[in-house]
């Protein structure tokens, strides 16, 4: 079987280090070692509309940042296929046939729904359709690729679980046509799910607790200046506590090895960093400090790799429009199985056609 890589995000704003850690970082590695058939990574403007209907100009102008966003970490065109839901109708159809495989029930079951509108406020009958449903359209776009694997964060395990649910069903009632997916999570378990900036149990852009990608220098340091701690560590040597603590969680995300003996050679390693604060001692500025160079050190390139980017932006609409021919030339062939499967690709059928003939010419 072939090994087909896809995942992608909603373009509703920048993207933060919450998904460069829990997806991003993970893609580029992928990429670069090669071990794959074909690697697809999209920009889920439609998926975004579903809840942004009112707002169209947020979903269209953050298309390009997230694009912008995915060629300075380091996405290749030439190696990744890149390129925009919204252009591949194929999509739609899909999504309109794995309706027939889900219930509502079990739609009101899924974790990540029920968390996602609690989030944006929606209640009772408000929820848009096509919000809550979209567990079948995210179906759609793994299948239609024919996706393997699935690198994500954790708050999406829900998804792909209803996604292969999609598959079995579809393939117990047609006959084996569609690949079910599995999904590859973050190796480290600091990645996740990164808090935000304020300690809250995930970083939202629409929290506001997020550090973007593309925040310059003195934007990042005011937010990792300002991070959330620990509420009980109010003097140097008092015990600091470690859980909760967000700069913690971050270090444990970014910190290698090596950054001690470049930034603070005082200590050996995170842990005896963490015992060091554990024990009191030790005040949570120098410990912002040291998270702060780490930070930076690997987001600058990040950030000069975007400012050439930005340089020619309709070289890369030009990029995203290449990246959505090519995809929907791979969702028309699974389409394709799929009408064939469910037995309605009549004009195709020859032998339907001519035996339909035979049966009225004897008629």
């Amino acid at each position: 079987m072939s090994k087909i890589i896809l995942t992608g995000d909603r373009p509703t704003g920048r993207l933060h280090i919450g998904h460069y850690v829990g997806s991003l970082r993970r893609r580029v590695q992928i990429q670069n070692e090669g071990d794959y058939d074909k690697m697809f990574v999209f920009i889920a403007d439609a998926q975004a509309l579903t809840d942004n209907a009112d707002n169209p100009d947020k979903v269209r102008e953050n298309v390009i940042e997230v694009a912008l966003d995915y060629l300075s970490v380091g996405l290749d065109p030439t190696k990744t296929c890149i390129f925009v839901q919204s252009q591949i109708p194929e999509l739609c159809e899909l999504s309109f046939y794995y309706m027939n495989m889900v219930t509502v029930s079990r739609l009101q079951r899924n974790p990540t729904v029920k968390t996602e509108i609690q989030m944006r406020g929606f209640g009772g009958e408000s929820i848009p359709v096509g919000f809550f449903t979209y567990p079948i359209s995210q179906a759609a776009d793994i299948t239609a690729f024919e996706a393997t694997i699935v690198p994500v964060g954790e708050d999406q395990k829900p998804m792909l679980e209803q996604t292969c649910e999609i598959v079995r069903r579809f393939n117990h009632i047609y006959g084996d046509t569609l690949v079910e997916p599995r999904i590859l999570l973050p190796d480290n378990t600091a990645c996740l799910r990164l808090p935000g900036t304020d300690g809250k149990a995930k970083m939202s852009k629409s929290l506001g607790n997020c550090i973007y990608l593309s925040d310059d220098a003195a934007t990042l340091k005011k937010k990792v200046m300002s991070m959330y701690t620990d509420p009980a560590h109010i003097h140097v040597e008092d015990p600091g506590h470690l859980e909760g603590n967000a700069v913690f969680t971050y270090l444990d995300a970014f910190c290698r090895p090596e950054h001690f003996a470049e930034y603070w050679p005082e200590y050996e390693s995170l842990d005896a960093l963490k015992e060091h604060y554990t024990r009191g001692g030790l005040g949570d500025m120098k410990v912002k400090k040291f998270l702060l160079k780490i930070l930076d050190a690997e987001l600058t390139p990040i950030r000069e790799r975007r400012k050439q980017f930005e340089q020619d932006i309709p070289a890369v609409y030009e990029m995203l429009q290449r990246g959505s021919e090519e995809a929907r030339t791979a969702a028309m062939r699974t389409l394709n199985k799929v009408r064939q499967a469910m037995r309605i690709d009549y004009f195709n059928d020859t032998a339907l056609i001519q035996a339909q003939a035979k049966k009225y010419r004897q008629g």
